[in-house]
């Protein structure tokens, strides 16, 4: 979100910038940012020049915006397919195959935001806020190892991110996409510090 913007917007003012963040969804999956001209992201979103300088601060600041509201829409995703489980690992399953789905299913959406992720890997970064908990919490029961406190975050995040880029790399019907989702979560969780012979029980489990 730009810093220039306040927590409250106008009705108008939301939905000016909602037609900029909508109209980046289109441009951004035919060119990175820095093939976009300004004049052009405020002609496909209809709206005058200086409105896209209300909202953001640059291009840069717009790229992040775009790939923040991607993030939150799979982080949505991931709150509804963990509602019902309460154990931290078998959330720590959900958010992964929530993201690998959401890759396969909406491949160009995810190419916009892994261009941007990286102003979204740290610990306390706050769309990080329930995978940070989900870490603590199996760290402080004992399921994880205590090099997880310092660099869990980091690690499952760069996991699901580097699945997610592959699934999208490949677009052909051969691609074992859930094939590769049972690997990554397999060698996740044992680099975790979870036993070899825990791991595939708990990707089987009921819900995971």
């Amino acid at each position: 979100m730009a810093s220039s913007v306040t927590s409250i917007r106008s009705p108008r003012a939301e939905r000016t910038r909602n037609a900029l963040i909508n109209a980046g969804f289109i441009l951004l999956v035919e060119r990175p940012i820095d093939g976009i001209p300004i004049d052009e992201l405020v002609a496909k979103a209809g709206v005058g020049k200086g409105s896209f300088f209300n909202h953001f601060r640059d291009k840069r600041d717009f790229e992040a915006a775009v790939a923040n509201a991607i993030r939150l829409d799979i982080e949505s995703l991931v709150a509804e397919a963990n509602a019902s489980l309460d154990e931290p690992i078998l959330r720590l399953i959900g958010g992964m195959r929530v993201a690998a789905y959401f890759a396969m299913d909406r491949p160009k959406s995810t190419a916009i935001l892994l261009r941007n992720t990286v102003r979204g890997t740290g610990s306390e970064h706050p769309l990080n806020k329930g995978l940070k908990a989900d870490i603590e919490a199996a760290r402080e029961q004992g399921l994880i190892g205590p090099e997880a406190h310092r660099t869990g975050v980091l690690y499952w995040l760069g996991l699901c991110q580097i699945l997610m880029a592959n699934l999208i790399e490949a677009q052909d019907a051969e691609k074992d996409g859930d094939g590769m989702l049972r690997d990554m979560l397999t060698l996740g969780l044992a680099g975790l510090g979870i036993p070899p012979e825990e791991v595939e029980a708990l990707i089987k489990r009921p819900g995971a």
